[in-house]
């Protein structure tokens, strides 16, 4: 045996906490999910400057955009089951230096082709870097308590990296060109390959067993299809296409999970859903990431095209929530000595129900407060369930499969962010067009545009003489200002709804926020099985 197994094993039997190397080994571990978290935020600004310097068709641009999560999505079950089996570290240094030779390319792409494949190159790369970042962090910190510090630490880099992103992005497109927004992410890759080796141990499955071909192929026929789909529906509303895409990945799902049961050692242990605590923090990080990915589709607008916001301003009011989920995630590790996992849920799950019902209140003018409030308690609840929501996820399945089990929590995650845009979007939407009455002085033609999007209306409005102009302006914030409305009455209830089921699959849950699994108890003394 290894010095390194000989180590992690007598860590795992000796109940030893984490020394400095693992709390430097974790510095490193969260690079990554910053880095990715500012990576969603300041594509969306360098979207103009790209597409005056390439002129993408709009296919071309779309794909520019979502090719990334599309990729990402489908491959995340099979790298964290290859991680389990190769080496999660091993995996992570693959990732790395692939996502900075992928950037490299992006950043220098002469034409849109290059750059929609630099971006799916960015998603298969980025793919093996979260599975492997919180896998490795369930193997390196064995002490429930630390393990909850830390996994505190790596969820707030995502709330970090957003609030980074609109201030990075903004002063990088100010002083050079669009490519730079991809640049920055070779020295922070550089410096994980230089400092993970010599800090970060390796860990993986010591009897993994074979990686199934066919489940590779399923797992991707499931995931791409209906992230395929569910985004459509989001862009374009509801067409035969995207619809039929997600009934095939429903169906292609079902495959999947029939040959994982039939498996001796499947890609994902899908009877793990049928452990509570397991699989109410799935759906709860699903619904955390659907409840803020659909806050920040109309907020913006609402700031930018309602209140005339300039866009880095309207970016600064939803900076405070976003550091009060970071944080809510340690509120949360002090939080779990005293009440169970089912009560923080409830309680962050209330907290962002707070959230989207004050929204209901938005005014059509001084609103900004109002948002930045909502958005707090919207974000501070969803930083507070997080932590222990992921720590439940990984202590549910021995240390030697954390890789799969990481990957399920981020598939969570990206199907989260995929249904809230889609489904509140699409209410927004069809909200806001059926509120948009006709504007005596508008032609029709102008009207039809002016529904599309709230933007197209103000575009349209600019274009007529000034009263008309501005009538239609004031309809069309009357309307959307109503549609968000109801679009946040819907979140909250579909967040009550969320926490009381929670709440009664968790019922008999007691006592301290505790792993779901023995393996995760150092001491070596197995617990009581969960009640199930």
């Amino acid at each position: 045996m290894s010095s390194t197994a000989v180590t992690a094993t007598h860590r795992r039997e000796g109940a030893i906490g984490a020394g400095p190397r693992e709390w430097a080994a974790l510095a490193v571990l969260t690079l990554p999910v910053l880095l990715i978290s500012v990576d969603m935020t300041v594509l969306g600004f360098a979207v103009p400057h790209l597409s005056e310097d390439l002129s993408p068709t709009s296919g071309q641009l779309l794909w520019i955009i979502d090719v990334y999560g599309f990729v990402l999505a489908g491959l995340l079950i099979t790298m964290g089951s290859l991680g389990d089996r190769i080496g999660r570290r091993r995996l992570l240094l693959i990732g790395s230096a692939g996502f900075g030779l992928a950037s490299l390319m992006a950043a220098f792409a002469p034409d849109p082709e290059t750059l929609i494949a630099a971006r799916a190159l960015l998603g298969m790369a980025g793919a093996t870097l979260m599975p492997s970042t919180l896998s490795l962090i369930r193997n390196i910190f064995l002490v429930q308590r630390q393990r909850l510090i830390a996994i505190a630490i790596w969820a707030s880099g995502f709330s970090a990296g957003g609030a980074l992103g609109p201030i990075l992005g903004g002063w990088l497109l100010e002083h050079f060109w669009w490519g730079s927004v991809f640049l920055i992410n070779l020295p922070v890759m550089a410096l994980l390959l230089v400092a993970a080796p010599p800090l970060v141990r390796e860990s993986r499955d010591p009897a993994p067993g074979r990686l199934d071909p066919l489940s590779v192929v399923l797992s991707m026929g499931a995931m791409l299809p209906a992230v395929y789909g569910v985004k459509k529906i989001a862009s374009h509303g509801i067409a035969p296409l995207p619809a039929l895409a997600i009934v095939v990945g429903l169906s292609v799902g079902i495959v999947f999970v029939r040959r994982q049961l039939r498996l001796p050692t499947p890609m994902i242990d899908v009877r793990l859903f049928a452990v509570r605590r397991f699989s109410v923090a799935v759906a709860t990080n699903l619904v955390l990431v659907f409840a803020l990915v659909a806050s920040l589709f109309y907020l913006p607008q609402y700031l930018q095209l309602v209140l005339g916001m300039a866009p880095s301003r309207a970016g600064l009011v939803l900076v405070p929530g976003l550091l009060l989920s970071v944080l809510m995630s340690f509120v949360a590790v002090l939080l779990a000595r005293r009440l169970g996992l089912g009560t923080i849920i409830l309680l962050a799950l209330g907290i962002i129900s707070m959230g989207y019902f004050a929204l209901t209140q938005a005014p059509l003018d001084n609103g900004v407060l109002l948002v930045a409030v909502a958005f707090g308690l919207i974000a501070g609840g969803s930083g507070l369930a997080e932590t222990l929501t992921n720590d439940a996820i990984m202590t549910a399945v021995p240390p030697e499969r954390a890789g799969a089990a990481s990957a399920i929590s981020e598939t969570a995650y990206e199907l989260g962010g995929a249904l809230g845009v889609a489904l509140l979007g699409s209410v927004l939407t069809a909200s806001y067009r059926f509120r948009l009455d006709e504007v005596d002085g508008v032609p029709e033609a102008s009207m039809d545009t002016a529904r599309d999007t709230l933007g197209g209306a103000v575009t349209t409005a600019s274009s007529l003489p000034a009263e008309t102009g501005d009538a239609l302006v004031r309809a069309a914030h009357t309307a959307f200002t109503d549609a968000m409305h109801l679009t946040s009455a819907l979140a909250g209830v579909i967040i009550v709804a969320a926490a009381v089921h929670a709440g009664v699959l968790l019922r008999r849950a007691r006592g301290p926020a505790a792993p779901a699994h023995p393996a995760a108890e150092p001491s070596g003394k197995a617990k009581e099985p969960v009640p199930r």
